[in-house]
């Protein structure tokens, strides 16, 4: 059968494929690796965002944690890097987050974090599968079994790590923050506030179905037109479980994850802090970040797409900075994994600290004309010996030659095949993915 944990944990329909006995029994199985590794009686900390059916998973994982002789700590509704901090914090031995992150509300997943705040290894995740699927772990009775802990103050708690890693105040800056209706919906407006900001929250009251619906970093159009709606100097979106970050200037202009990672990758280096003059993305980064990194003898090292493989590439060379075109952005001097509210005051805060509009923070890189479109498919998983797609893939490279760039790949979570180009226009860039996007579809067929 398919592996259970994906490339962002185990995530499926609520109740169908993620279901309240699989819960119970990776809570289970989560202690019991726990267990093998020496920990007699280990805590995990949980945490989900704001979907429905996070309120059953929840309670399935922690009765699985406790009937296998774990204690439960049990934060709510916090963000995915709330719960990365707080582990460590806590002195738990592990971490949970409940979350589908930009999925629409009727998904929902389980991922797991390390006792020091680090997303598990493949290996790990294994273990756990294996002992999940079978079923098995301690059986412990009396006072063998494991508590629950409520840690009502644990939104506090990450507030304050992010007030003091902020990169300055906000002092008289005008923001929109759309919250998604997520687990951002609470802390997101409330940070702003306590750094100086004037802010204008918007999809901030989740109501269990609405998180990610229309909003957030997923669809940016939203609050980049609030931002000229409201007169604002600029705009943040944060995505379900505000591990990213987009942004949006006070003209309205769209502001990703490249245009970030760039404008703070050369700060860095500028004081002396970029680690080797090296800075960490993915094979989606825009063709202009690559060209402002060279220009400024900044070395970029590529990973496949998924923040896990960016921080264990920072990890692995040392780097202090890395990141996705997508907002997530990983400052590994603050955090151990990518957080959309600490990207907020850190960017927010660097074009204050220069005196900076976003727009001009934004502008140290030219972006290449980039058309990315996802396909929806029967079959993702044969992609790899769809021979008519990469013949119209070689076709359109050769065409580009250095003037541009073609990728296609399968989602790692998503019944998709993600196409994108880059080009010197837009027009040569959607010819290309219009030829592609057609093969496609007719090589692996509709979903």
């Amino acid at each position: 059968m398919p592996r259970l944990f994906g490339t962002d944990g185990v995530r499926g329909v609520a109740g169908r494929d993620l279901t309240g006995e699989l819960a119970y029994r990776l809570g289970r199985a989560a202690v019991a690796a726990l267990i093998e590794r020496g920990d007699r009686q280990p805590a995990i900390a949980i945490g989900r965002d704001t979907r429905a059916s996070g309120e059953f998973l929840e309670a399935a994982l922690a009765a699985g944690v406790c009937s296998a002789g774990g204690d439960a700590i049990l934060f709510g509704v916090v963000t995915t890097p709330a719960v990365a901090f707080l582990t460590p914090d806590l002195r738990a031995q592990a971490g949970a987050v409940i979350s589908a992150s930009h999925n629409p509300a009727e998904d929902n997943g389980i991922k797991f974090f390390s006792g020091s705040g680090y997303k598990l290894p493949d290996e790990v995740e294994d273990e756990i599968e294996a002992v999940a699927l079978a079923d098995g772990g301690p059986r412990p009775a009396g006072r063998g079994i494991g508590r629950i802990v409520q840690v009502p103050d644990a939104g506090e708690r990450y507030l304050r790590h992010l007030v003091d890693n902020a990169a300055g105040r906000l002092d008289g800056l005008r923001v929109v923050v759309d919250c998604a209706n997520g687990s951002a919906s609470g802390v997101a407006p409330e940070l702003l506030t306590r750094l100086g900001a004037d802010v204008i929250a918007i999809n901030d009251q989740p109501d269990g179905w609405n998180i990610n619906d229309g909003s957030g970093a997923t669809h940016p159009e939203v609050v980049a037109m609030a931002v000229v709606e409201h007169d604002a100097d600029a705009g943040v979106a944060h995505d379900g479980d505000a591990d990213r970050a987009i942004f949006a200037d006070a003209e309205g202009r769209i502001v990703d994850g490249d245009h970030v990672l760039a404008a703070c990758a050369l700060d860095l280096e500028e004081q002396g802090e970029l680690v080797g003059s090296t800075v960490v993305s993915t094979v989606m980064a825009n063709l202009g970040f690559r060209r402002c990194m060279e220009e400024a003898g900044i070395k970029v090292v590529e990973t496949k797409v998924g923040d896990r493989y960016v921080l264990e590439e920072m990890v692995r060379c040392g780097a202090v900075l890395g990141g996705e075109q997508s907002g997530h952005v990983i400052f590994l001097s603050h955090a151990t994994t990518g957080d959309g509210l600490l990207t907020a005051v850190q960017f927010l805060g660097l074009a204050r600290r220069k005196g900076w509009t976003v727009a001009e923070l934004a502008g140290a890189m030219r972006k290449f004309p980039q058309i990315l479109e996802n396909v929806r498919v029967g079959d993702r998983a044969g992609l790899e010996s769809a021979d008519p797609v990469w013949r119209v893939v070689r076709e359109a490279e050769g065409r580009l030659g250095e003037r541009g760039r073609v990728l296609v790949r399968a989602s790692g979570t998503e019944p998709l095949i993600r196409v994108m180009v880059e080009a010197p226009t837009e027009d040569e860039a959607r010819l290309h993915t219009t030829a592609i996007v057609e093969a496609v579809r007719g090589a692996l067929g509709p979903s």
